[in-house]
């Protein structure tokens, strides 16, 4: 009887879902029996990338409708345009969620605007503005001096703020909280900005990748992971002391701070490459003064434990050096597609800390987070990234 009844539980799942197969095979084989024409032919390119070389400028394309798409003719110019030679690689035909490279032979003059434009075999017309244009620096070229940007940027301006160490454990005791709860405002303040940015960011990702879902699903896989990691962490560092208890705290809050950092040597090097050369200079200047703010959340939870140098050195590697990283990823080959995933990842690194510091708070009393000194303390966190974001240009 008991194998009787298992075997309908599994045909009840089963069924279910061998109709729906069938279901959805007819449609794809014969449509849906509506017979309409499309007022006009449903076909899409992204502009994914322009580079710049000596007399021939490249577009990486992707087709991002449903059908497919021949590139029938390149037109170059900004008030008047005009008709030019032409090739694509690997062919003019690009299917669905196909990609190509158009190059286009032509004498562009550095620092004059450009408007290119891609027609169609039906006649649709697909632009990308070059609003300034500048050779493309080649990937071997711009290692060295983007990595020197990640290092005015993310390192050395988390490294300054990790030396107000020995300052803030001269506080008195009662003032701890107050300082974990500044780096709770400092860390909120990030995630915001992050997700704000993921969000904005969604905007150039093709259609068919659906920006906003890869945020969101960056976020919440990221808040699961670390949060899977640091239970782990608790339950190791349970029989360890409080010593090992804030390390781990300052580790995440480096992790999180790091992947954050990602997102804005993505921002810079995008700009550098894109040729915003002012952007470009702001945002270095912004993010330098911006970053020291995070070297202090990460030696908050330490003002009440010892913590060795080297370990601070970690730290501090963990949450600037992916500055550089960022900065080399957008000059090689800068994706709307990666800085959306980075940004959503941030984001949720970010919050998961969060949860973390108000957790380790709240396990000494329970009402701690929400004192007076303690809700003081995460407005001024706010209000730290407030003031020095505003010298972020963008």
């Amino acid at each position: 009887m008991a194998a009787s009844r298992k075997g309908w539980v599994i045909l009840s799942a089963a069924v279910p879902l061998a109709l729906l197969t069938a279901l959805v095979w007819t449609v794809w084989k014969h449509g849906t029996g509506v017979e309409l024409t499309a007022p006009a032919p449903l076909e899409q390119i992204d502009f994914l990338r322009v580079e710049l070389h000596p007399g021939e400028i490249e577009a990486h394309v992707l087709n991002s409708g449903p059908e497919p798409v021949t590139i029938a003719a390149a037109q170059i110019g900004w008030t008047n345009r005009a008709a030019w030679d032409f090739s694509v690689t690997p062919g003019p035909t690009l299917a669905r969620l196909g990609r190509a490279k158009v190059s286009i032979p032509y004498p562009w003059i550095a620092g004059e605007p450009y408007k290119i434009v891609l027609v169609s075999s039906t006649g649709l017309l697909f632009t990308r503005d070059v609003k300034v244009a500048q050779e493309t620096p080649e990937p071997a070229r711009i290692l060295g001096p983007f990595a020197l940007v990640g290092v005015y940027v993310g390192v050395i301006p988390v490294f300054l703020g990790l030396m107000w160490l020995p300052f803030l454990r001269r506080l008195p005791q009662e003032w701890y909280d107050f300082l974990l709860s500044v780096t709770v405002g400092l860390l909120v303040f990030l995630g915001i900005e992050a997700l704000a940015e993921g969000i904005e960011a969604s905007e150039r990702v093709p259609g068919p990748y659906q920006g906003v879902a890869i945020v969101t699903m960056g976020l919440l896989i990221t808040v699961l992971v670390l949060q899977a990691v640091g239970v782990g962490a608790r339950r190791i560092a349970a029989g360890r002391g409080p010593e090992y208890s804030a390390r781990v705290l300052a580790y995440l809050i480096a992790f999180g701070i790091g992947v954050h950092n990602l997102g804005e040597g993505l921002a810079i090097g995008g700009a550098y490459t894109a040729g915003e050369l002012g952007l470009g200079a702001m945002l270095v200047l912004g993010f330098m003064i911006h970053n020291m703010t995070e070297g202090v959340a990460i030696v908050a939870p330490l003002t009440r434990t010892g913590s060795t140098l080297k370990h601070l050195i970690y730290m501090g590697l963990l949450a600037g050096g992916p500055t550089i990283l960022g900065t080399w990823i957008a000059g090689v080959s800068y994706s709307a597609l990666w800085s959306v995933l980075f940004l959503g990842i941030g984001a949720g690194a970010v919050f998961q800390v969060v949860y973390a510091i108000v957790r380790h708070m709240a396990g000494r009393a329970a009402m701690a987070p929400l004192t007076a000194r303690n809700v003081a303390g995460f407005v001024l966190g706010l209000m730290l990234m407030y003031g020095t974001g505003l010298l972020v240009i963008t």
